[in-house]
């Protein structure tokens, strides 16, 4: 039987995966302060550590963490502001703790306004989506680095400077009016897109929570702004994905798309996916997300025709290729390429990593580029790229796919 200090960390741990953004956002709207609020609810978890096993788990854990932190957060402004300054503040916070006491059952949701303060014009561009992705999820500095192809130090420092902008400016905590939210609505997207990949590159993909809280984000953004054509783009790209999660894995092992069991997607998840792609593309506004869905839905088309249209992928990519300039969009084009018109094809349309140094980190350039030179006869250049790519790969099921594909090609040799 588990122990009461188990128990105890097991329930702290499922409240922080389920509702890290929706305190923090809670705690930080009032002051505008991202940082302290979650200094406060770092101290609230490990006061719930402590009293937990003892006490035991209370009814309502995310309003016993909003009140731990609040009571943690008064405790530091005591320390750091002098009694005149700190008397207003004060009273102000004993009158939400009151507040919240009456009504501690309803913690309200904070968290999209929290992510349009972080998209705010005020902010550095590059680093809008990165703090949306630690304030509403709580990933650290390492893991948002390895998803936006920066090095973590680099990450840690910008991340703190966005947070003390927001401080210092005052930038309000809302969800702003729909002719004022060109930019910040691409960084919102960009942000739950990001938490999705984050999800879907775990290993455990089937129960992550990442996933799931990238899906819930984009419904709402959907339900929110349904005339936004982008917002119903991203959702249908999410649910697309999400129709594979189950084929992408087989006794622990990774499974490539081209080889994966079509008779494993999710029917109901690619059909509300081309359902919203569809409401999407009668808007007559073409977008990313847009064309990232498209090229999902040829893929998906495969469940039912059994081929896929490389010729329609060639072009999608090219599309969108041309919208963003994406160093990983050309990857993928050049992919789509190799199967359309042949390796060498597909080796001569390969981005370059000097000219593209972001790709250099990015473990899928140097899987693709091992395949083709594979095909293509150049072995020693293969294994290479193998050995380049497994040294980058941290998913053991990967890694490990990586060293059977870089083990057929050496036998080849002998």
């Amino acid at each position: 039987m588990p122990s009461g200090e188990q128990l105890a960390h097991d329930a702290a741990q499922r409240v922080a995966r389920a509702s890290y953004g929706r305190l923090v956002a809670f705690l930080a709207k009032r002051t505008r302060d991202v940082a302290q609020a979650e200094d406060a609810l770092a101290e609230a978890f490990v006061a719930a550590l402590q009293d937990w096993p003892v006490t035991g788990i209370p009814q309502n854990p995310d309003a016993w963490l909003i009140a731990v932190a609040k009571r943690k957060h008064i405790d530091g402004t005591r320390k750091h502001k002098s009694r005149a300054d700190a008397a207003d503040h004060l009273l102000l916070l004993a009158e939400e703790l009151e507040d919240m006491a009456k009504s501690a059952p309803a913690i309200p949701d904070e968290r999209l306004a929290l992510m349009f303060a972080c998209a705010h014009p005020a902010l550095d561009p590059g680093i809008r989506s990165p703090l949306i992705l630690q304030t509403i999820l709580g990933l650290n500095a390492e893991q948002i680095a390895a998803a936006f192809l920066v090095p973590p130090a680099t990450m840690g420092q910008r991340l703190s400077r966005a947070k003390a902008k927001i401080r210092v400016a005052g930038i309000p905590f809302r969800v702003p009016e729909r002719e004022a939210l060109g930019e910040r609505l691409e960084t919102v997207l960009e942000a739950i897109y990001a938490c999705y990949a984050q999800g879907w590159n775990e290993a455990d993909h089937l129960n992550n929570a990442l996933t799931e809280e990238a899906l819930w984000l984009g419904r709402l953004v959907v339900e929110l702004l349904p005339g936004e054509p982008e917002c119903l783009g991203l959702l249908a790209l999410m649910l697309f994905l999400q129709s594979r999660r189950k084929a992408r894995r087989f006794d622990g092992g990774f499974v490539p798309l081209l080889e994966q069991d079509i008779t494993l997607w999710d029917l109901d998840d690619i059909n509300a996916a081309e359902s919203l792609l569809r409401r999407a593309g009668a808007m007559g506004q073409i977008g990313r997300y847009q064309l990232e869905a498209a090229i999902q839905s040829v893929h998906a088309a495969r469940r039912a025709s059994g081929i896929t249209d490389w010729q329609a992928l060639c072009l999608l990519y090219q599309a969108l290729y041309q919208l963003t300039e994406s160093a990983v969009v050309k990857l993928n084009w050049a992919a789509a390429i190799a199967e359309k018109d042949g390796v060498a094809a597909g080796l001569a349309a390969l981005p370059n990593a000097t000219a593209f140094p972001e790709l250099e980190p990015y473990q899928p350039y140097h899987a693709v580029r091992a395949d083709l030179l594979a095909r293509s006869g150049k072995i020693d250049e293969a294994l290479a790229a193998y050995a380049r790519a497994m040294a980058l790969e941290h998913d053991p099921a990967i890694r490990n796919f990586l060293s059977k594909q870089a083990e057929k090609l050496r036998h080849t040799l002998n």
